[in-house]
Parts: structure tokens; C-alpha cells; sequence
């Protein structure tokens, strides 16, 4: 924890003694918010996903960098939408300058920014460039606790109706002497036999969906949209990250954070909620030479069966009234 709070330090002071004093300079006095996204804009350094290609044949493409750089800025001064977020570039020769067109001209319209957007999504650059700073900042650091769990996130679309699999016809009465029928896997059991990570975070469901959780003080509540699952460092620093549909259920996810986690840092424990007690996501993280620290799901099968058998114990024992 005291090696990342290091680095973060050495960032700090970078952007302290040499980056702030440069764009000052040049553009007057820097507000907090631009210099949040100087920071944001620096560690992520868009322009390596946009390599130049050179001459194309046709219309000149618009600054992909530079509409890049407007989504960090779109998240940090917290815009409602792409329209907020133009006015403000035009009337702000700072932020346009940060985002990187020197005259209002260059500025793209509402619908190229649009269709970047899907080019940005469609290629994952937001999952890309967090991976990247992760391993850039924290390859070389141990780790104490990854801390594993999800939050809500409230969408305007309409959710998507879950479509009914077609249930295979099951053989009736017992099987044959020597006749073995094939045992349908969950998700878990065929994340746990060997699926390749691309795999998994394929099989999940990431569209608009209805979720139920319950809060910290026993209520359920519900949503609509989507949930983030997070894998976080002791300093709170998210280390992988997977967006999926709001109804999919947590322990769902533990399996490919898990290993998103192991392919970016290392670390000793692994902390989750009652919501993960399998003894598959155990298994699993043993075998990445972790520590798992679950908490007990009182309502499982095996934790139900134990409950019994110490009940048992205690009456034999002459322990329960």
C-alpha cells in the first residue's frame, strides 16, 4: 500500500512541478476542474490508440484523440449530455485547447461524436486504456487485498425482456444399466473447467436488464440498467472492471475479475461478501495462490448441512435444552 501511495506521489509531483506550469503559460490559470482533466488526459494518453495511418482515400477523418480526450472531460465536469459538453468546448478556448483543436471550426458535430463513440465502445478503448495504466502503475507492486463486489447502475432505456431458452427434453424413467447421461454444467462449473477469459466475458449477459439487491440495512431494492463489478486494490484504485446485465447474479462475475486481476497485478488475498461463498470461486482463487476471505452464506446447502450436523453434535453432547 505505502509502494502505490509512492507512485501516486511521483504522478503528483510531476504534474505539480513541470505539466501545470507549461499549459499555464500558455493558457492562463488553470481552473480545478481542468487540472483534474490535464491529470486524467496525461495518464491515459489516448493518442497511442490512435496510431497516424497516413493518406486515405476519401473525407479527412475527424481528431479521434481529440474526441477521446472530450469523453474524459465529459465524465470529470460531470456533462448530461454531448450537446452540454460541445457548448462548453466551443465557449471555453481552455477546455478546447486541452481536448486538443486550437479554433471552434475544428470541432466535430453531435453525430460524429457519436459515431466515435461507437468506435470507441465497439473496440473496448476504455477497457484498454485502464488495463494499460494498471499495469503500467502497478506491475511491479504486491498487493495486500483485492476487495470484490458490484454496484448498481441506473439506465433510461427500456429493459430487455430475458429470452426463454429452449429446455432439452429429458430422457424419462431411470437410466439404463451402463447408460451415462450428460449432467448440464452451470456457468460456474464451466468457468471453473478451464474457459478461456475471452470466453467467459463473452457468455455474460450485458443487456439492459431489472436487478434486485439488498441494501446494507436488509431492504431489497431495485433498478434498472446495469451492474459494474469491480475488483479494488487496498487503496482503492479499481483494478478490473466488467459491466453486465443488472440481473446477472454476482458470483457470476468472480471467476473472469479474478483472473482480469492476476494478469494485471499481484496480490495476496481476495476479499468478497457473502454473495461469492462457492466453493468453486474458492478453488479458484487458491489456485491463483491467493487467500480467500469469503464470508459464510448462512443459506447455502453446504453451510446448512453443517448447521445440522453441529446441532446434532450439541444435543448428543447434552449442550441444548
Amino acid at each position: 500500500m505505502n509502494q502505490t501511495h509512492q507512485a501516486l506521489s511521483s504522478i503528483w509531483s510531476h504534474f505539480q512541478n513541470n505539466l501545470f506550469p507549461i499549459l499555464q503559460d500558455e493558457l492562463g490559470t488553470l481552473t480545478e476542474r481542468q487540472k483534474k482533466l490535464v491529470q486524467a488526459i496525461d495518464v491515459a494518453q489516448v493518442e497511442r490508440y490512435f496510431p497516424y495511418r497516413g493518406r486515405i482515400p476519401g473525407r479527412p477523418q475527424s481528431n479521434r484523440a481529440a474526441i477521446a480526450r472530450a469523453f474524459i472531460a465529459k465524465a470529470i465536469y460531470d456533462f448530461p449530455t454531448t450537446e452540454t459538453l460541445l457548448e462548453h468546448i466551443k465557449t471555453s478556448s481552455s477546455l478546447r485547447r486541452i481536448c486538443g483543436w486550437e479554433k471552434i471550426n475544428d470541432i466535430p458535430d453531435s453525430s460524429t461524436f457519436s459515431r466515435a463513440f461507437s468506435e470507441f465502445s465497439d473496440g473496448d478503448l476504455a477497457q484498454k486504456i485502464h488495463a494499460d495504466v494498471i499495469k503500467n502503475m502497478l506491475k511491479d507492486q504486491l498487493i495486500g487485498h483485492i476487495s470484490r463486489d458490484s454496484t448498481a447502475i441506473n439506465a433510461r432505456e427500456k429493459p430487455e425482456k430475458p429470452v426463454e431458452k429452449a429446455k432439452e427434453k429429458k430422457k424419462r424413467g431411470r437410466p439404463k444399466k451402463d447408460e451415462e447421461r450428460p449432467k448440464l454444467l452451470t456457468r460456474l462449473e464451466k468457468q471453473s473447467a478451464g474457459m478461456t477469459l475471452d470466453a467467459m466475458l463473452d457468455e455474460l449477459p450485458n443487456a439492459c436488464r431489472v436487478g434486485t439487491k439488498r441494501n446494507s440495512k436488509g431492504y431489497k431494492t431495485s433498478w434498472t440498467g446495469y451492474k459494474l463489478h469491480i475488483d479494488a486494490a487496498d487503496s482503492g484504485i479499481p483494478i478490473s472492471c466488467v459491466l453486465t446485465s443488472a440481473s446477472l447474479h454476482d458470483s457470476q462475475v468472480a471467476i473472469p475479475l479474478a483472473e482480469m486481476s492476476a494478469l494485471r497485478v499481484t496480490n495476496c488475498y481476495d476479499l468478497m461478501d457473502a454473495t461469492y461463498d462457492s466453493p468453486l470461486i474458492k478453488k479458484h482463487s487458491e489456485s491463483l495462490g491467493h487467500v480467500a476471505l469469503i464470508d459464510e452464506n448462512p443459506r447455502s446447502k453446504a453451510r446448512k448441512s453443517e448447521m445440522k450436523a453441529e446441532q446434532k453434535s450439541n444435543r448428543k453432547a447434552g449442550l441444548v435444552l
